[in-house]
């Protein structure tokens, strides 16, 4: 169970994010605000999992609010105007949704939160198949099993996957292979990182991996071959 509650200063629009919380099984909305300060006061003393925020409000806006916060939740922010949601993604925002909110829409980002608690519960723990990454403004999920190669481009990183665009996301190479099994994964190169599992044949220092071909980079030969030759003979 997510609890949650949510800060906006249009009472109708509470109403309508009330209405979708209490057909969702997994949110317990505990109490909605018009105020912020009255909201700030709320967590001090009941913190909750989830804050659905509306970016304009009167007294600061749902941004700058989120910022004071010192245990900060998972946030849903919600706007009238799309440009805000650059901003909200900076602040590491699990979704935004554009008003006037659908449930179709509310139910994406809702199931996105959901997912995301569940990872962060499980974190400690070895039982994740799955990463988080932030890509176009809200979270993506992705399977472990389905990364084909990891590209590093300048700040970004490219994860490519079958039959999908590859997902871009603002990291480091390092951040990644924290989340990354050693077992599972190796990095190469400078610029890339693969799953073992998914090499079809080495040939001098190239890796191929039937949708692309690899290079091995001098720095990670050594521990490359010696992973390799473990795993396959």
């Amino acid at each position: 169970m997510i609890t949650c509650i949510a800060v906006d200063d249009e009472p109708l629009a509470l109403e309508v994010l009330q209405a979708f919380c209490s057909r969702v099984p997994f949110l317990d909305l505990q109490k909605t605000f018009t105020s912020t300060n009255e909201a700030a006061k709320h967590l001090r003393k009941f913190p909750v999992d989830l804050v659905f925020l509306d970016i304009q409000m009167p007294e600061i806006s749902g941004i700058d609010f989120y910022k004071t916060l010192s245990n900060q939740p998972m946030v849903i922010f919600t706007t009238a105007f799309s440009e805000y949601a650059v901003e909200g993604f900076n602040l590491s925002a699990v979704d935004y949704l554009l008003k006037p909110v659908e449930f179709n829409r509310f139910l994406l980002a809702v199931n996105k939160a959901n997912d995301y608690h569940t990872y962060l519960t499980r974190s400690q723990g070895n039982e994740n198949k799955h990463l988080f990454v932030r890509s176009e403004y809200s979270l993506v999920k992705i399977a472990f099993a389905d990364i084909l190669y990891i590209e590093t481009l300048d700040d970004y990183l490219k994860i490519h996957l079958p039959g999908k665009k590859p997902v871009l996301t603002l990291m480091s190479m390092k951040s990644i292979q924290e989340k990354l099994s050693p077992d599972d994964f190796i990095r190469v190169h400078r610029s890339y990182i693969v799953p073992l599992n998914r090499i079809e044949s080495v040939r001098g220092k190239t890796i191929n991996l039937g949708v692309a071909e690899i290079p091995i980079g001098t720095r990670y030969e050594a521990e490359f071959f010696k992973v390799y030759v473990k795993r396959h003979y």
